[in-house]
């Protein structure tokens, strides 16, 4: 029986600079990190992973899409547009959440997402 997901990994073509966007750009704080090849980070009772090491996925494909819930959608969105993150997606409404997507420096696609109560 599956119970929940362990970690989400998207692939890096450069570790420094992809590090500079999660960290510094994005905010997150690294959890762990092995050799500068992998390097995680724990949100709530998940994980998300960068890696350099050639997983058979090249980074900036265009696969599965990792969501980061925020607490503040618009304030989020501002704070990207004043570090000029490029965005796929502006925000829009659905039913349940709000969300926009941005890119990170390889191309991988991050949609940044905030439920609605």
């Amino acid at each position: 029986m599956i119970t929940s997901i362990a970690f989400t990994v998207y692939p890096v073509s450069n570790m420094e600079r992809a590090r500079a966007f999660y960290e510094h750009v994005l905010g997150l704080h690294m959890t762990y990190h092995y050799r500068d090849e992998w390097v995680e980070y724990d949100l709530g009772s998940s994980t998300f992973a960068i890696t350099t090491t050639d997983m058979g996925h090249p980074p900036g494909a265009k696969g599965a899409v990792v969501a980061f819930e925020v607490s503040d959608l618009d304030a989020f969105v501002h704070k990207m547009r004043e570090r000029a993150v490029p965005f796929v997606t502006e925000i829009f409404d659905t039913p349940v959440c709000r969300m926009a997507v941005i890119e990170d420096p390889d191309g991988n696609h991050i949609t940044i997402h905030k439920r609605k109560n």
